[in-house]
Parts: structure tokens; C-alpha cells; sequence
């Protein structure tokens, strides 16, 4: 998949998990949506790019997408 789409879907999901107060709960619902709904080849794509560059991430996001390749 394009990897500029991956990282717009991402800021999308974190866009909207944004609005809870408790960042680090947003955070693990960032995580827990993108284990939940993407494939695992969309998944290793986002924690590559995460990895490698990642700039294009919004903060948030970011922090879940360590998070997750933390515990994969």
C-alpha cells in the first residue's frame, strides 16, 4: 500500500482518538484500532516508515506506533 495513505489513515485515527483527555489512553486507542483494522503488511509498512523517517506523523501517533511495534 502507498505509504503516503497509510501515514494520512493514521493521522486520521489519531485525529479523532485526539480528543480524549488522557493522551495515553488516545494512545493505546490508537494502537488497539490499527491492531484491530489494518492488515499485518499495513502495520509493518506504518512501523518501517515509523523507524526509518516518521516525521510525517502526528505525535501521538507516533508514540502508538512504537508502542505497537514495542509488542509485536
Amino acid at each position: 500500500m502507498n505509504i503516503e495513505r497509510l501515514i494520512k489513515m493514521a493521522n486520521d485515527i489519531g485525529d479523532f482518538f485526539n480528543a480524549e483527555s488522557d493522551k495515553g489512553a488516545a494512545s493505546i486507542g490508537i494502537k488497539n484500532h490499527i491492531l484491530r483494522s489494518w492488515d499485518p503488511r499495513m502495520r509493518r509498512e506504518i512501523i518501517d516508515y515509523c523507524e526509518k523517517d516518521g516525521t510525517a506523523l502526528h505525535g501521538i501517533v507516533k508514540t502508538a506506533i512504537d508502542d505497537l511495534a514495542r509488542s509485536s
